[in-house]
């Protein structure tokens, strides 16, 4: 069955950043689409960003996408979030999900087949 573990979370002041990874038991090129959401207490869980795989075509949701940066090294089957200038409002635990199927549209939570268990990042002054 396949797995897919993050780390990387961590507590930083605005301003500060952080990268998330998010490791697969499959070749990253198995799946058609790896993708990170966020949850904050008490709101829905939300996308932040999608990686076609391949040709490794990136989708940012509005929020995230001048200061966020999705990526993969299929040598490591990890996929990254670069997260810059982050904000108190990017607090929330991060999860890494993947889909072997195309999907439409790519921020659709259901439409991930496999999911990990989370990272928190917490970001205070």
């Amino acid at each position: 069955q396949a797995r897919l573990v993050e780390s990387g979370g961590g507590s930083v002041q605005p301003g500060g950043s952080l990268r998330l990874s998010c490791a697969t038991s499959h070749y990253t090129g198995s799946w058609a689409f790896m993708a990170w959401f966020r949850q904050a207490p008490g709101e829905p869980r939300e996308a932040v960003a999608s990686l076609y795989l391949p040709p490794d075509i990136p989708y940012y949701a509005d929020s995230w996408k001048d200061r966020f940066t999705i990526s993969q090294d299929d040598a490591l089957n990890t996929v990254y979030l670069q997260m810059d200038d982050l904000k108190e409002y990017d607090t929330a635990m991060y999860y890494c999900a993947a889909t072997d199927a195309g999907v439409s549209p790519w921020w659709n939570a259901l439409n991930y087949k496999v999911w990990g268990q989370g990272t928190q990042v917490t970001v205070s002054s």
